[in-house]
């Protein structure tokens, strides 16, 4: 294992205060977004999106990497430019989604584990020779009447070690992602608990497989309450919450911490990540960056709708999303950056 250079890489996704796009939606999970808007199921129509998506015009300044998923790392841009080639020719680093997806966990009705260890350790190797430099596996955890249980965070624990160290012995660096669900009625205090033990246990499996904590990036969920419960909590007590928890369970050697989105507005998203740099930024021993799809991709997706005219606005809504989480990371976001499209559009003439 190559540590320095695991070490390396990490510290290239997390610079300039820049986060991850994260673009590596199942086919399935795709052609349902673009259901809702009308646009044709097709895997050109996936194509032409993602290709939005990587050539948006300075997309380098506030994003340092992005996460495809296989159909897309195959694909090639309209010129003939592998899609791959095109990402890391804008200086931009290549990731790549390797799980395939939560199945049912037998024996425990509404609770999943993550598959995709069967042959990681040659898929690993071939993304790398198409110039991936970091992987993805996510694992999901449901909070309910007795969720979720031991042999769920365990299974998936395990699960996630093993891929994590899988992915360094390939020189690639894991973002390993363990998902509370935010649907539920469940209290802030309920996620809390749960947040942590989940963390915990993952840590404790990720030493047990010899992971290096400095070549990695922990791509969590904030500490919310459930999306259907009657208290919405304030910014400061999310941004406290979600802190507290990293600080009891994640080791000071992890470089940083890439939130994920879980289904919040990008607007929140931005105010709670942005509450969390404004306090303890220059306190915490980790980085604290987004990792973000649709809070990110929304706004561009829902002004392309597949027409080829609708580009540069569509570009432009992802340019400025970006750029506001830019700002999030150094505790300068403002609300009002969502209003104000000159800075895109500068950036974009």
């Amino acid at each position: 294992m190559n540590t320095q250079g695991l070490s390396d890489t990490a510290a290239l996704l997390l610079a300039d205060d820049k986060g991850l796009l994260a673009m590596d939606e199942s086919n399935a999970t795709c052609n349902k977004m673009f259901a809702k808007l009308g646009i044709p199921q097709t895997i050109e129509s996936r194509r032409a999106y993602r290709e939005l998506l990587v050539t948006t015009p300075c997309l380098g300044d506030a994003i340092s990497g992005v996460i495809l998923y296989d159909e897309t790392i195959r694909q090639t841009n309209s010129d003939g430019t592998p899609m791959a080639e095109a990402i890391i020719a804008r200086g931009l680093v290549l990731g790549i989604k390797v799980d395939t997806g939560a199945m049912n966990l037998a024996g425990h009705p509404g609770e999943k584990v993550t598959e995709g260890l069967d042959g990681l350790r040659s898929r690993l190797a071939d993304y790398a020779d198409m110039g991936a430099r970091f992987a993805k596996w996510r694992a999901v955890f449901a909070i309910g009447a007795g969720l979720p249980s031991s042999a769920c965070i365990e299974a998936n624990a395990h699960a996630l070690a093993r891929y994590a160290a899988l992915c360094q012995e390939a020189g690639m660096v894991p973002v390993v992602e363990p998902e509370v669900l935010m649907q539920g009625n469940h209290s802030i205090e309920r996620s809390f608990e749960i947040t942590d033990h989940v963390l915990r246990t993952v840590f404790d499996h990720l030493h047990a497989q010899g992971v290096s904590f400095e070549g990695m990036i922990l791509k969590p969920s904030m500490v919310l309450p459930g999306s259907s419960a009657l208290s919405q909590e304030p910014l400061e007590k999310v941004a406290d919450a979600t802190v507290r928890c990293l600080l009891r369970s994640v080791p000071a050697a992890v470089p940083g911490i890439a939130f994920l989105s879980g289904g919040q507005t990008g607007e929140l998203a931005s105010s709670r990540l942005n509450e969390m740099n404004v306090r303890f930024r220059s306190r915490l021993p980790w980085q604290l960056t987004f990792s973000f799809a649709r809070a990110i991709q929304n706004p561009a997706l829902a002004i392309w709708q597949g027409q080829d005219s609708h580009i540069k606005a569509a570009q432009q809504a992802l340019y400025r999303r970006a750029i506001c989480n830019q700002a999030a990371r150094r505790g300068e976001y403002d609300a009002n950056m969502e209003r104000n499209s000159a800075e895109a559009q500068l950036s974009l003439a």
